[in-house]
């Protein structure tokens, strides 16, 4: 009886195994032909249909970012028969050692097609086709590349370059040879602007020459375009920028008020973006990246080292007037300076005493280093460190010292430090007012980005308020969230801004010791204040921020210029041409423009402003 049960248990199990077995065939064989289709290799080829990435333009519906056809060659190696490398070569015009490297690479899975020579040019790719059945096991295949009709917003816009295998590890989509947004908003918005890859089954012959679709094109899948954005962009305000600061170093960062869309966003020196396109695309990369002016660099969201000089009184007359501490006619003298305990901080020469509003037009040190010292010794705390806490909550409110979050990879936070920096520098409880007195006036350990600062001058002008700055408005037939639509409401009440505002525009309107009167524009009422950052390495930096018009806030703008010296050489100039230029579409001043564009603050020219201006 167990012998016999045995006998029935082992038939089962094979009858079962034999069940199985028949069935997977019969799937195969059947009812999924992915195998059938695998199989039959020498005959079929597998061509990936490569979406067309999303157009992009700027807020006026301008096409910044457009796409051209550009071809890619490819292998499938194990098809290659008598090859005549050297008429190839002589085709393609490229480097041999680089093609036989990429036919190694080919071999290593020899009936998958591989892109050999990629991004072929148009002109290219007509005189290959002539002469491609003299090829076997060699195609091409059509994709798009991007141009930049207007030649500029190199680090805004991106760039699109192969995948890595970091790239294809971390999504599924990518495989080897696929293209993927780098930087800018090519990165950040990916996913839309990349689309869907479709792709065709084609029946060749033994040469390699396309006979037609498989099966009239049943196991076909259409590619599915990428979406379309529309940037927040003003790219002739972005054009303009940076021309103004050709062969200068640093940053403009212009922002609407009133919705936080950015109008411009230029970090000098930079590079026209054409020039990452194509094949030359690892040559000029390897070019900028070595380039000792830094063109890879975005000073405009990674510039966290910016001490914000000057510019920074204006946070501190808030935090002051908001606590208490002072009101509009707090008035202190000045004699070329501030002195305490053996410390002095020079000022330069004005009328004494100030009040407020005077205090910002003359842009006075003791002013700040008096008010600054008010807060951090009011009664009212108890202890310094209190104090400064709350000055530091106030700031932060403001969104200093983190990452604003705009669409843009790879922002810095800048800097203000904690009250465990100074307990570990000076000891616990062995720091006072007088101590960190260089922040008073924006300088010490305080770093702002050029961003962060064109956001307070946007908080300013607001009277109190921000809305996250961001580069793209809408993508094109796709719900977006509400990030950027949410009010950020700082901690500073809106009847304390006037007496700001009042001293910011005496800034540039006002009489004899205004520190910024060559930023006036006839008819248009900016509010406005200079900075001047030192350097220990070299010259001061010139820093500007500004808004206007006064009445009706349409851009907030800051300027940063390294090396330039006072605020109102060069920051405050540049800073209102932009705004003229974007209010009224026209310049005005033309000995001011002549001046800005031709001043050379470099004087050795790099790789990426030869191209720009060569191009």
């Amino acid at each position: 009886m167990d012998l016999k049960f045995r006998r029935i248990i082992v038939s089962t199990v094979f009858v079962v195994v034999a069940l199985l077995f028949v069935g997977r065939l019969f799937y195969i064989q059947v009812i999924d032909d992915s195998y059938k289709l695998s199989a039959l290799n020498n005959s079929r080829r597998f061509v990936v249909k490569h979406p067309a990435r999303g157009l992009i333009y700027d807020r006026n519906r301008k096409l910044i970012v457009a796409n051209d056809a550009a071809y890619d060659l490819m292998v499938v190696y194990g098809q290659v028969k008598n090859l005549d490398t050297i008429q190839l070569l002589d085709i393609l015009q490229i480097d041999k050692h680089l093609f036989f490297k990429e036919m190694q690479k080919a071999a290593e899975n020899k009936y998958r097609p591989y892109p050999v020579v990629k991004q072929i040019s148009v002109q290219t790719a007509s005189r290959l086709q002539e002469k491609l059945h003299n090829f076997p096991g060699f195609f091409t295949q059509v994709r798009t590349v991007r141009s930049y009709p207007h030649k500029c917003g190199a680090l805004v816009l991106g760039y699109i370059s192969e995948v890595t295998k970091t790239d294809i590890d971390a999504d599924n989509y990518y495989e080897q040879g696929d293209y993927v947004g780098k930087i800018g908003i090519e990165r950040v918005y990916e996913r839309y602007l990349r689309g869907q890859k479709g792709g065709a089954y084609l029946v060749v012959d033994v040469k390699g020459r396309v006979k037609g679709p498989l099966e009239e094109g049943a196991h076909d899948r259409p590619s599915v375009l990428g979406k379309d954005l529309i940037t927040t962009l003003d790219i002739k305000l972005q054009e303009y920028g940076e021309k103004l600061m050709q062969n200068k170093t640093g940053s403009i960062v212009a922002i609407e008020p009133k919705t936080g869309e950015v109008l411009a966003l230029i970090s000098s020196p930079t590079f026209d973006p054409n020039l990452m396109v194509g094949q030359s695309i690892n040559t000029n990369y390897a070019k900028f990246a070595t380039d000792p002016n830094k063109p890879l660099y975005n000073r405009a969201l990674q510039g966290d080292r910016y001490p914000p000089g000057s510019t920074f009184k204006i946070v501190n007359a808030l935090v002051a007037l908001q606590e208490g501490i002072i009101t509009p006619s707090y008035s202190v003298g000045c004699q070329q300076g501030y002195y305490a305990g053996g410390i002095h901080v020079g000022c330069h020469s004005h009328p004494s005493p100030l009040n407020l509003v005077q205090s910002i037009q003359m842009s006075c040190n003791a002013y700040y280093c008096n008010v600054f010292r008010a807060i951090l010794d009011a009664d009212k705390y108890g202890t310094v460190r209190h104090a400064y806490d709350i000055w530091r909550s106030h700031v932060h409110s403001m969104g200093l010292g983190a990452p604003l979050g705009i669409d843009l990879p790879s922002e810095r936070p800048g800097n203000i430090p904690k009250p465990e920096y100074y307990d570990k520098y000076y000891g616990k409880n062995r720091w006072k007012s007088l101590t960190i007195v260089s922040l008073s006036i924006g300088q010490g350990e305080i770093c702002m980005t050029p961003l962060q600062m064109a956001n307070c001058a946007a908080i300013i002008a607001n009277r109190g308020y921000y809305y996250t700055p961001h580069v793209v408005r809408e993508v094109i037939d796709t719900a977006m969230d509400n990030t950027f639509k949410k009010k950020h409401v700082t901690h500073f009440n809106p009847e304390i801004f006037t007496p700001i505002i009042q001293g910011m525009y005496s800034v540039v309107q006002g009489e004899s010791g205004s520190t910024a009167r060559v930023a006036a524009i006839p008819g248009i009422n900016i509010g406005g204040k200079t900075g001047t950052a030192q350097n220990p390495h070299g010259k001061d930096h010139s820093i500007f921020m500004a808004f206007a018009p006064i009445e009706d806030p349409k851009i907030a703008i800051a300027v940063y210029v390294e090396n330039a010296g006072f605020g109102a050489t060069f920051g405050a100039p540049i800073a209102s041409l932009m705004i003229e230029q974007y209010l009224t579409d026209t310049i005005k001043r033309p000995w001011l423009e002549t001046r800005m564009l031709e001043t050379n603050l470099i004087h050795k020219p790099t790789l990426a402003s030869h191209e720009k201006q060569r191009n």
